[in-house]
């Protein structure tokens, strides 16, 4: 069968191929590559041939005749390019679906050279790049020309480079970064601790949820360089901005009047909101005085997340993000499903053939893990195919390929944040008491809203077995109420809602009556101590438990796989919002 090569497949061994007779594709190891002929015919009337030079051979009489020597002349580049347009791939496949990333492909195309610095010397955007980083560099004095101490040697450098693409697929900027080769400094001698504070993701929800609350805007800056985060919060302090203990990345300030400015910073992107707009002109001032930041206006991406405000409300949404997965899988154009995960199959370690590239299921699911940050429908699968990455099957691979095709359904859902009149914290608790097949522990899992709006959640394995659904529970519970405290604890620093009484809910009976009962009880005797001390919260009226209907229970999403129709039940109530979606 004649066929075109379209590529190499991504999921099993073989080459992409199509068949213009059929017209369809299909995947295949047994293919026959002819490269020294034409696929479609050269025939053509415009065609030079030169004229037969016969050659005169002295042959037998009863030889066969000679037969005369063709000479070819190089067809012209005009011609050449009439055949190539008039055999166009596009004639025969359909391009509509990857028209935006096709145009994305040829606009980057040239920028894609600047692999070595000889390449990219030779592109004047690359060029720019790079001096810019040398001058940002000699600026912040990065670093101090001395004599080599005898006996040490010198750390190397190497330029990396990066095009840096918009959430509208754009792209926004060359990038040029002179970075130290680490791997040759030795732990101890060279460098001591190379940690630095970064925002953790459920503060930037909280004052992303409490911009939308207060009817305000949001802005973002870009540092360039990168500073050192203890520079970096100095100088905000002294502008007079006071560092969250709950979350060092975030900082607050309030004035006489009771207005109030926000800010969180990751690395070198920074948020600012708040109701003291002058103060927030002033504060970008006192930070361009101090470093090259970029003003990016009103804030629509924010690590890999986009940001959609309106006056109804704030949307969070990865899109852009789970777009990509999908092609870099080759997804793009796969059947989608209702279900992340298939409710009748329990995965277990050792399940089917092991994979030939296991770092390639590793690299997805992490990059699955990052697409929970706006997708709390998919937290527990992910979970669930994390606890295979030392050693993943095929069976492993296909509950992957099927959250991909969960979310080719919905790639752009997101969260919703909208002021719903109240700032009252409440946290759901839920338990799938013994769910693993193989070591029998349970999965805790838990969702909290602030003022109506789902700011935090997550979906975990428990360390111990638990004896009994109740113990499994209070497990859960305990969780939970550690989120609720730390939250709090960050709103009262932020000065935000009011002090209220917090709530935790939970679907079982045994364990609401455990966490309210002091007295000691023969089947929780074994429970580690740091368990009881939601007991303590609830003595002291800092949270109030209350029981719900298994069926009104929003956690259940985060501790088992469920069926289609729920999880649109559980999802909206969750305050998921597709802002791409049809009307």
């Amino acid at each position: 069968m004649k066929c075109l090569f379209l590529g190499y497949s991504r999921l099993q061994k073989g080459y992409r191929c199509y068949s213009l007779e059929t017209h369809r594709y299909f995947i295949s190891a047994d293919v026959t590559f002819f490269e020294d002929s034409p696929f479609f015919s050269t025939t053509s009337e415009s065609l030079p041939v030169s004229e037969v030079l016969p050659i005169p051979i002295v042959s037998p009489p009863d030889a066969m005749p000679p037969r005369p020597l063709q000479v070819y002349h190089r067809r012209p580049v005009s011609l050449l390019l009439s055949l190539f347009l008039r055999h166009l791939l596009t004639h025969f496949l359909s391009l509509r679906l990857h028209l935006p990333r096709l145009c994305l492909l040829l606009m980057t195309y040239p920028l894609l050279f600047g692999k070595s610095t000889h390449e990219a010397l030779s592109h004047p955007g690359w060029r720019q790049a790079m001096v810019d980083e040398m001058a940002a560099l000699h600026s912040n004095g990065t670093w101090d020309l001395v004599v080599l101490p005898s006996g040490k040697s010198t750390v190397g450098c190497r330029w990396v480079y990066a095009v840096k693409v918009g959430p509208d697929g754009q792209v926004d900027r060359l990038k040029a970064r002179l970075v130290a080769k680490g791997y040759t400094q030795v732990y101890g001698s060279d460098y001591g601790d190379t940690f630095s504070p970064v925002a953790k993701i459920a503060s930037v929800r909280l004052l992303l949820s409490m911009a939308a609350m207060l009817r305000r805007s949001l802005y973002g800056l870009k540092q360039s360089p990168r500073a050192w985060f203890s520079r970096f919060s100095s100088v905000v302090q002294e502008f007079g901005m006071l560092r969250s203990t709950a979350d060092h990345s975030v900082f607050y300030h309030h004035n006489s009047l009771g207005q109030c400015i926000y800010l969180v910073v990751y690395v070198d992107d920074i948020v600012i909101t708040g109701s003291d707009q002058d103060g927030i002109q002033k504060l970008k001032q006192h930070l361009f005085t101090h470093f090259q930041t970029k003003d990016l206006g009103k804030l629509k991406y924010f690590l890999g997340i986009e940001i959609a405000q309106s006056s109804s409300g704030v949307v969070l949404s990865q899109r852009k993000y789970a777009l990509d997965i999908l092609e870099e899988t080759g997804m793009l154009d796969c059947k989608p499903v209702d279900t992340p995960m298939d409710p009748n199959v329990k995965l277990v370690p050792g399940q089917g053939e092991p994979l030939g590239d296991p770092g390639r299921y590793r690299r997805l699911v992490g990059k699955l893990n990052y697409l929970t940050i706006t997708r709390p429908d998919i937290s527990f699968p992910v979970s669930v195919v994390s606890q295979f990455l030392q050693s993943p099957c095929d069976s492993h691979w296909d509950a992957v390929i099927r959250i991909l095709r969960y979310i080719k359904s919905t790639p752009g859902q997101g969260v919703l944040y909208e002021n719903r009149g109240h700032t009252q914290v409440v946290g759901y608790t839920d338990a799938d008491w013994a769910g693993s097949p193989t070591d029998r522990r349970s999965t805790s899992g838990y969702c909290v809203f602030i003022g109506g709006n789902l700011i935090s959640w997550k979906s975990k394995k428990q360390d111990v077995v638990a004896r009994s659904s109740a113990e499994a529970e209070y497990r859960a519970m305990a969780l939970a109420t550690c989120e609720l405290i730390w939250l709090r604890h960050l709103l009262q620093e932020l000065r935000f809602g009011k002090d209220e009484q917090m709530k935790l809910i939970c679907d079982n009976q045994a364990a609401l009556h455990i966490a309210s009962n002091p007295v000691f009880h023969e089947r929780t005797k074994h429970i580690e101590v740091d368990c009881h001390f939601i007991r303590e919260k609830i003595a002291s009226g800092c949270v109030a438990t209350s029981f719900v209907n298994s069926n009104d229970q929003l956690a259940d999403i985060f501790t088992k796989s469920l069926r289609g129709p729920r999880i649109k039940y559980i999802c909206n109530k969750l305050g998921a919002y597709d802002v791409y979606a049809p009307a």
